[in-house]
């Protein structure tokens, strides 16, 4: 089942399946999702099945949104994922994105982006958004900035994590974590 929750001009997002396993696979593997995002320990078919069902699928059981599958509308191919997150170690929900290589600079993820905070905002009802990426991921955080989030500080996710920068939401300053 192919369940859309969103369209752009280009895009469609759509809720994660298991039948997504294969493009799961490539995705989480490509050398920028392990630099930028970290190792999801996703080797096999099975194991990309595991990271859907225990990642996006249950987070749209247990809070009603997630990660969405990004695809052309030309052709449904699926080029990436862009949504909302809802972690323990952040007081707000946050926006996360990875795209395939061969989908950077045509302005997908903006596009997909921009999309996803409308409806964060419009129809899940989550006034305060944030973001985190590494200290070097610069492309994602002019992305950020582009769609309404500011750079407010370094933080630690936990004790042992590397820090990572924290954005918010425009006018939502010192957040508390």
């Amino acid at each position: 089942m192919r369940m859309r929750i969103l369209e752009t001009d280009r895009l469609i997002l759509r809720q994660l399946n298991i039948d997504d396993d294969e493009f799961i696979l490539e995705l989480v593997n490509d050398p920028s999702f392990i630099r930028f995002i970290g190792d999801k320990g996703v080797r096999t078919l099975d194991d990309s099945r595991n990271y859907i069902l225990n990642g996006p699928l249950a987070s749209y059981e247990k809070f009603g949104y997630g990660l969405y599958a990004t695809e052309l509308k030309d052709g449904n191919v699926p080029i990436g994922m862009c949504g909302i997150l809802k972690r323990d170690t952040l007081p707000h929900p946050d926006i996360g994105f990875a795209f395939l290589p061969r989908y950077w600079n045509k302005g997908y993820a903006l596009e997909a982006a921009a999309a996803v905070m409308k409806y964060a905002r419009e129809v899940l009802g989550i006034d305060q958004v944030l973001a985190i990426t590494t200290p070097d991921n610069e492309a994602s955080g002019r992305l950020l900035e582009k769609i309404g989030l500011c750079f407010e500080r370094m933080i630690k996710l936990s004790e042992d994590a590397p820090a990572v920068k924290l954005f918010t939401s425009e006018g939502e300053r010192d957040t508390k974590i």
